[in-house]
């Protein structure tokens, strides 16, 4: 699918370097928040997610990276008026803080 239009942004939170590339498609926002420089963990949030359900393209076991995957999936999902959101996530720091900051990000370069 031919993509319509992105936007990229980088900034510190907490002291860390960290970007954020959204990319919107058809019929789904594509969304990388990296720390690493990486696509990392693929999460897929669809407007039809039960509270307690992500699709999990791949997560690793650490209970911190489902809890930070989930509030920014649902999060972009919900500014994007519902849309199907595919997560590219690769954090140092996901405490509560960082995500705020990283929220605030994500909506200086939202495409939808």
């Amino acid at each position: 699918l031919a993509s319509q239009q992105h936007q990229f942004s980088q900034k510190e939170v907490n002291g860390i370097p960290t970007e954020v590339v959204c990319t919107e498609f058809s019929n789904y926002i594509f969304v990388v928040l990296t720390q690493y420089g990486k696509i990392g963990t693929l999460i897929s949030v669809t407007p039809d997610s039960r509270s307690n359900d992500i699709n999990e393209v791949w997560l690793d076991e650490i209970p911190m990276t489902h809890v930070c995957a989930k509030n920014l999936g649902m999060f972009v999902s919900q500014e994007a008026g519902s849309r199907p959101v595919l997560l590219g996530l690769a954090l140092k720091d996901s405490s509560i803080d960082a995500v705020k900051q990283i929220k605030e990000i994500i909506k200086s370069c939202q495409v939808w």
